[in-house]
């Protein structure tokens, strides 16, 4: 057999994004196990079988899980199901179905986004109550569902108590609730709380469960809480093209990932990577911290020309151009020498700055 060799330095770890890093290999030697024979495709294989059980002892009886390819069919299909075609989705500006995922919920989910800006990437029952109205209202697209982000697209926590509080508010008004989960298990690592505290016990209807963020190759999952809430899931799946044939690969990830405790060990490490990355880089004169570093983010604004010169040796996003606001994301696979050596390339940027504070 022909020896295959990385087309990539290995040595370079970037902060841009949690899904910049590898495959964990507890993930991959998954996938190796179940790369064995034959099984039934479509996700009537063993696999599939035991991933349900794995999801019911981490959120409770009567759920129902719906492997998929990536989260933004997670996220699609999820509210595809809450909603009439004249329903309406009320977010946050920031979130992720409303920046990040090309239009996909307005083309292809045939809903509107009613965003609402914050300060935290959090909505609250006041927050809602802006676009919550016009009920009956021919002229104005229905808000019929609210989807909120654990942890959020900037970084921030909804405590458990925030979560009910939001879910009550809304039920009340005949609307359902959406969890993104993309980064749900740094979430219930950084709050000490189970999954099932913060979804099915808090009121969540339904669930995109990420996988990809925290060490998978690829998969996230639909979870429903409440069947009647969102009837219609097997078909909307093979309708947006999110069916795998071979699930059990899917599968056979997230039975690793959230049936042992490899989900925790990765989120707290990169949790944990993040606050030492925010000691380290709050402490330099010029660098200003934005948001609570609450998960694994860290979002600070530097002087201008800095992060620019950061990204030729470390890969980052900016956040917010117009105000020098940047994002660095720390994952599984960041090591304290990865933090702190970037902290120190930024400290050695900042110190090189010719603009004077006062200017900046």
């Amino acid at each position: 057999m022909t020896d295959i060799l990385p087309l990539h330095d290995t040595a370079i770890k970037a902060f841009a994004s949690d899904n910049y890093s590898g495959v964990h290999p507890e993930i991959l030697a998954a996938l190796t196990a179940a790369n064995q024979g034959h099984q039934v495709a479509y996700g009537e294989d063993v696999y599939t079988t035991k991933l349900r059980e794995v999801l019911t002892d981490q959120f409770g009886n009567h759920i129902r899980a719906f492997p998929v390819f990536n989260g933004t069919g997670a996220n699609v299909i999820a509210l595809q199901s809450l909603l009439p075609r004249w329903g309406a989705v009320i977010c946050p500006t920031t979130a992720h179905i409303n920046v990040d995922e090309n239009g996909a919920p307005e083309r292809i989910g045939g809903m509107k986004l009613l965003g609402i800006p914050t300060d935290d990437g959090k909505l609250t029952p006041e927050l809602i109550d802006r676009e919550a109205w016009g009920w009956g209202d021919e002229h104005r697209a229905q808000p019929l569902a609210v989807s909120i982000t654990q942890s959020t697209e900037l970084g921030t926590l909804y405590t458990v108590e925030e979560i009910a509080a939001i879910a009550d508010h809304i039920h009340a008004r005949g609307m359902k609730l959406h969890m993104d989960g993309a980064r749900l298990g740094n979430a219930a690592a950084a709050l000490g709380v189970s999954f099932k505290e913060m979804t099915a016990d808090a009121g969540v209807d339904i669930l995109s469960l990420g996988g990809t963020k925290n060490g998978m190759m690829y998969g996230e999952c639909i979870i429903t809480f409440d069947p009647e809430a969102s009837p219609g899931l097997d078909y909307l799946r093979k309708m947006n093209m999110q069916l795998a044939s071979k699930m059990r690969f899917i599968s056979a990830q997230f039975i690793t990932l959230y049936g042992t405790d490899l989900w925790h060990r990765s989120a707290s490490h990169a949790n944990a990577m993040a606050s030492r990355l925010r000691a380290a880089v709050e402490q330099i004169d010029g660098v200003e911290i934005t948001q609570p570093s609450q998960v694994n983010a860290v979002f600070a604004k530097l002087p201008a020309g800095v992060a620019d010169r950061l990204r030729g040796d470390f890969r980052f996003y900016d956040w917010d151009q117009s105000t020098g606001e940047v994002r660095w994301m720390c994952t599984f696979d960041t090591s304290e020498d990865d933090v702190d050596a970037f902290a120190a390339a930024i400290a050695r940027e900042v110190a090189a700055d010719p603009a004077p504070l006062a200017a900046r």
